[in-house]
């Protein structure tokens, strides 16, 4: 018997990257996936990738920066696979510069796309979750950077903190409706959110692209490796498969020990 037999999930931001991964991940061990992503076409191929394997799977064009959009294609998903047992907020952007240099523009688009949307997302599969009466399970893709802090950064940073925070809410507010909420913090996985990076910080810091790698990227780990987003997606199985309250409003850091709690 695989782990997700018969649940029912959401992975946003799984056209590509971690999600991407997450998402296969999911249905290889039985779960029914919708592919939720702005990127529809990205999306379909996920699903593509999905069917051609023998799982089930749909994909569903989302803004989840927009409450009108979350909550019709939330609405379409539970109708379509027949509820949401899972949902993994993960879709997220960055944006590199000085916190004096930064545009509120900027700070706002961020917090919009990595913890607004996770507060739209939350919201509407919870609703879903507690009438249905059968558990659920929230988990968002935070960072390493939901515990430490990094140059650069500001509104990255602070929405990934803020994560935390919210699944401790969660966690508590889900718990009477048997609904858990958890945290994965991957360190530097190499997909294209980070690939971008390494020039701006090169730019910024006054380094070269290799040098960011090695000195800012991938100092602090214990092997200077790469976390991959096949690291993280069999975590996100081992939480969404967990069969009890007992670990829910936790985070879990996912880094080559680029840091240690």
């Amino acid at each position: 018997m695989s782990r997700l037999d018969g649940k029912l999930a959401i992975v946003t931001g799984s056209a590509s990257g971690i999600g991407r991964q997450i998402a296969l991940g999911f249905a290889r061990e039985g779960a029914k996936v919708a592919v939720a992503d702005l990127d529809l076409g990205g999306a379909q191929e996920v699903v593509s990738e999905i069917t051609r394997g023998g799982g089930i799977a749909m994909a569903v064009a989302m803004d989840i920066a927009d409450e009108a959009q979350v909550e019709a294609g939330v609405d379409e998903v539970a109708a379509r696979l027949g509820g949401i047992d899972i949902l993994v907020s993960n879709a997220g952007i960055q944006h590199i510069a000085p916190l004096v240099d930064l545009p509120l523009a900027d700070w706002r688009k961020v917090l919009a796309v990595d913890l607004d949307a996770a507060f739209l997302t939350t919201r509407a599969c919870l609703r879903h979750m507690i009438r249905q009466g059968r558990g659920g399970t929230v988990l968002y893709i935070g960072s390493v950077h939901s515990v430490e802090a990094s140059p650069l950064k500001a509104p990255y940073v602070t929405a990934k903190h803020g994560l935390i925070g919210l699944a401790r809410l969660v966690a508590k507010e889900g718990a009477v409706h048997g609904v858990r909420a958890n945290v994965i913090c991957p360190g530097f996985v190499r997909t294209p959110l980070v690939d971008r990076q390494i020039p701006e910080q090169a730019r910024e810091l006054g380094l070269t692209e290799d040098e960011v790698v090695k000195r800012v990227m991938l100092r602090e780990t214990v092997d200077g490796e790469f976390t991959t987003a096949e690291d993280v997606a069999e975590v996100a199985v081992f939480f969404a498969a967990f069969p009890s309250l007992a670990l829910t409003g936790q985070s879990l850091v996912v880094s080559h020990g680029w840091h240690m709690q």
